[in-house]
């Protein structure tokens, strides 16, 4: 009997999103399985695809059959792939984009062309050299010599085909060992039949039949016996030894030790917002829980009490932490509780570290993954919890195709395995606050720190007054006398800066003239340690012009305050203190981010700088003091969230002071010291923001009481940005009811980036039933320009950044 498998192919456009029928080769009967991926031939090239069903009859009146497997079982679960779908028709992607989002990197496929000749007597002379060992050529190896010609012709008579090859991006790692393969009696008798002279031979037989070893790695076994590779060859021979790789992990743990932590009693407040976490885990219920505590109120230790509870269970636990910043610490905390079984994803891991994470899931070795965004695809079958740690972080957004947001992942599957999902954080989404508020999620507050420490004393400076009274330094007089009190009693500081660079641009100040990147709508950045300017969009960076290009004026000036310019002004100011940075810059090497905290909480340093990095989830016993010298940046951004960014991050900040016996102190540098988020965020007073916020909200018609839809328009000419944008504006003008409100068109904030012209409109909506169907027909009105004229329409359901 003929079996077919339906078959999403690897490449994301309209016409290819649905699943195409093939073949399935009767050798691989009853082996196929939905969620594993397969070679297919389609069109002319062979490419990957991942089977979505298999089946034994179909419509298709001619298949072709699958040329090959790639995987020997799923890499997607029915849970994923049921997801997928979901992921589909919430976000507007393609579904191979879908399935592309939910493996690591080492598993999306890359192809290698290669020239093969069908018929080897039809190959001119010419052309006769580079097939002389084998009947294929690698594609690029031919195309750039002079044949060109006569190889398209060889193509066109079937002389030669060109050949798509699919690799996967990675290999497993192994190593090579050496097995015992007779019992110790046989193993007695084959010694006395080796000659005594095989010195080598009789120490390796000598080792096995002395220990309880079976088998062993073989570069240690000769290392400690001190032998070479034919005394184990030798016995592998004879049938005593064998010799095989096996397949190792790459562990980016593995050289570390992990203090084995037991559970910590429960304060009441915890108590009292683990007890409904329980009831659900023990009940099998889906709820969603947002636990609302201060910085420094032992979210952390709930979290890990509840996974427990999980893991008694038999069931598994996704745990998300925002970006790289605050892995370290709760990367130490779950091994140093939950010891192998917890599994680590996030970007501060290699390619092959990142798989073999990923590998341990799938595999079913761990029960604990800990990870950014993209752990929350985690190929668990058996999920007994999911938490989202600061819940608020614009991280949790991806920002490309599938533009998901990981807390909506979050509550479907939660859904799915009918558990619990926990949304933690001191400053919760006006959205995520809103339900819980409704009674759609459910409120878990606590108020205390753990400590019994009060919240940090907050200092807001106003730096216009200090310009007036003659001080030009980026450091406020309070905070330097606070910073050289720390030094003088061996107590630690955070400073926080919301930029990178020495810079934040390069101004002429004879005319004006701003140094631009010649590709982007952006100032660069300037870089001392380098001496280079950056674009921080495109990567594009030169070096520090001596002159005005404008008009040759010598009166270059550097404006703005970066990492890099603060830590010299410091090390003036205060040539005593010992002055860590974190940044960007400082962090791109492997390895780099978690060695440099570890000097910090080592009291190698006695300041700590950074960027956005260091602003969440750091908790060190000896940080009494925390300078925050710019908090305007966030707030001059067009943002409709950038007064709730502001606050979330001055709160954040904040709470990095005073979490242990030590009192907290934090200074809070300010051109906007009326503003009310920094006002409420230096009172630490969330619900009044809260309050203050949401009717600023309703007024301008902005989440959390409208929803939002950004459609983004991107091309190398500016004239056909502008024309699609206003014709996609139309459109949905005549397709959307009234109630909808559409802004726009008008150029995005950065209007060009990599030498693209950008064009946006924004739809704020609160029920518009045809909305999808809009947004659908606009992506297949322009899928051929975008196929064939590189244009670009990106549509985000619920944008993040409207930059």
């Amino acid at each position: 009997m003929t079996y077919y498998a339906s078959v999403i192919v690897d490449v994301p456009a309209k016409q290819t999103d649905r699943a195409f029928d093939y073949e399935i080769p009767s050798k691989w009967n009853g082996f196929i399985q939905p969620g594993m991926r397969v070679n297919v031939p389609f069109g002319p090239r062979q490419i990957q695809g991942f089977v979505v069903d298999v089946k034994d009859s179909t419509t298709v009146p001619k298949t072709r059959p699958i040329t090959s497997l790639i995987d020997i079982q799923p890499i997607l679960t029915k849970e994923l792939m049921q997801l997928a779908d979901w992921l589909r028709d919430h976000t507007l992607c393609f579904t191979i984009s879908a399935y592309q989002a939910m493996l690591p990197a080492a598993l999306k496929a890359k192809y290698e062309k290669w020239l093969i000749a069908r018929n080897i007597e039809g190959v001119p002379s010419e052309l006769q050299p580079f097939f002389h060992t084998s009947n294929r050529v690698k594609f690029e190896e031919v195309v750039g010599t002079s044949h060109f010609k006569t190889i398209k012709h060889l193509i066109e008579e079937d002389v030669l085909e060109v050949y798509y090859e699919v690799k996967d991006k990675l290999s497993k790692k192994t190593r090579k060992v050496v097995e015992l393969q007779v019992s110790k009696e046989a193993l007695t008798e084959a010694k006395k039949k080796i000659s005594a002279r095989a010195a080598a031979q009789h120490k390796l037989l000598d080792f096995f039949l002395e220990t309880s070893i079976e088998k062993m790695d073989k570069k240690t076994l000769l290392e400690e016996l001190q032998i070479g590779t034919s005394a184990i060859h030798a016995l592998v021979k004879l049938g005593i030894l064998s010799e095989n790789d096996e397949e190792i992990y790459r562990d980016p743990y593995e050289n570390r030790e992990f203090e084995k932590s037991q559970a910590l009693p429960l304060t009441q407040q915890q108590q009292e917002a683990i007890i409904p976490i329980l009831d659900s885990i023990e009940q099998h219920t889906h709820e969603a829980f947002v636990m609302f505590g201060v910085t420094g109120s032992g979210k952390t230790e709930v979290y890990m009490q509840a996974v427990d509870a999980v893991l008694k269970q038999g069931k598994e636990a996704i745990v998300l932490v925002p970006e790289i910043a605050l892995t370290p610490q709760m990367v130490n905390r779950f091994k140093s509780r939950f010891g192998s079984d917890v599994a680590v994803m996030h970007s501060g891991l290699g390619m092959g570290e990142k798989y073999d994470e990923w590998r341990k899931i799938h595999r079913k070795e761990v029960k604990v993954v800990v990870g950014a965004r993209s752990a929350i695809f985690a190929p668990f079958e058996n999920v007994g919890i999911i938490i989202i740690d600061e819940e608020h972080e614009t991280s949790y957004k991806q920002e490309d195709t599938p533009r998901y947001h990981a807390r909506d992942i979050a509550l479907e599957r939660g859904r799915y395995h009918q558990c619990p999902v926990v949304l933690g954080s001191a400053t919760p989404t006006l959205e995520t606050f809103a339900r819980a508020s409704k009674g759609v999620y459910n409120l878990l507050t606590m108020y205390k720190r753990m400590s019994e420490q009060g919240m940090p004393a907050v200092e807001i400076v106003d730096m216009r007054e200090e310009l007036r009274d003659g001080n030009r330094s980026m450091f406020s007089r309070s905070l330097l006398e606070k910073l050289q009190s720390r030094l003088e009693k061996g107590e630690q500081s955070v400073l926080f800066l919301n930029k990178r660079g020495y810079s934040s641009f390069v101004m002429c100040r004879d005319c004006g003239y701003v140094v631009e990147c010649p590709h982007c709508d952006i100032s660069l950045t300037y870089h001392r340690s380098s001496n280079q300017m950056k674009c921080h969009y495109c990567g594009y960076e030169e070096p520090v012009r001596s002159t005005c290009p404008s008009c040759d004026s010598e009166h270059f000036r550097f404006f703005g305050t970066g990492t890099q310019k603060v830590e010299e002004e410091l090390t003036k100011l205060l040539p005593q203190a010992r002055v860590i940075r974190m940044d960007v810059d400082t962090t791109s090497r492997k390895g780099s981010h978690e060695k440099l905290l570890k000097q910090f909480g080592d009291q190698k340093a006695d300041i700590l700088l950074g960027t956005q990095m260091i602003a969440k989830g750091l908790d060190f016993p000896l940080v009494t003091l925390v300078g925050v010298l710019t908090a305007d940046t966030m707030l001059n951004v067009p943002d409709f969230r950038s007064s709730e960014k502001t606050f979330q991050l001055l709160t954040q900040v904040s709470g990095r002071a005073g979490r242990h016996e030590l009192a907290g102190e934090v200074v809070v540098q300010t051109y906007s010291p009326e503003h009310y988020s920094v006002e409420l965020a230096g009172t630490h007073n969330y619900l009044e923001f809260y309050q203050k916020e949401m009717q600023i909200r309703k007024l301008h018609q902005y989440p959390p009481f409208y929803y939002l839809a950004l459609v983004t328009v991107t091309h190398q000419e500016l004239t056909k940005v502008v024309t699609v944008t206003e014709k996609i504006t139309h459109f949905l003008n005549m397709q959307l009811s009234n109630e909808a409100v559409i802004l726009g068109p008008v150029a995005s904030p950065i209007a060009r980036i990599k030498d693209r012209y950008r064009y946006q409109c924004i739809i704020k909506y609160k029920r518009e039933p045809n909305l999808h169907a809009a947004l659908k027909t606009v992506i297949e009105k322009y899928q051929t320009q975008m196929d064939q004229d590189k244009l670009a329409v990106h549509i985000d359901l619920n944008p993040y950044m409207l930059m």
